[in-house]
């Protein structure tokens, strides 16, 4: 994506909470309707699109500096993407228990 962390852990996480609002409202709205095995194939296809677009933010360009051989620096991007996405969800984490308490 870029060698921006926070860019990378924000859009994750502005990727994350667009989704599950789509499927909180989704789901709102089928409420008494019967699940059919097209749900269950939608939500795998959703998993492996998200694990796709995760490893994309989080690996890609660690990796092309790890192939042009900047190895200290591959390291510390990654790391500090982890970071700052440790803290988006913790934040995350505690509007949910301040909004829900």
């Amino acid at each position: 994506m870029t060698k921006n962390p926070f860019y990378n852990a924000l859009f994750a996480i502005a990727y994350i909470m667009v989704l599950i609002t789509c499927l909180f409202f989704v789901s709102a709205s089928r409420m008494g309707q019967q699940e059919s095995i097209f749900t269950a194939m939608g939500m795998l296809a959703l998993l492996v699109f998200s694990v796709a677009l995760m490893a994309y933010l989080f690996f890609y360009q660690p990796v092309l500096m790890l192939i042009e051989g900047q190895r200290e620096k591959a390291v510390k991007l990654f790391l500090q993407t982890v970071g700052i996405f440790a803290v988006a969800t913790a934040l995350v984490l505690l509007a949910s228990l301040i909004v829900s308490g």
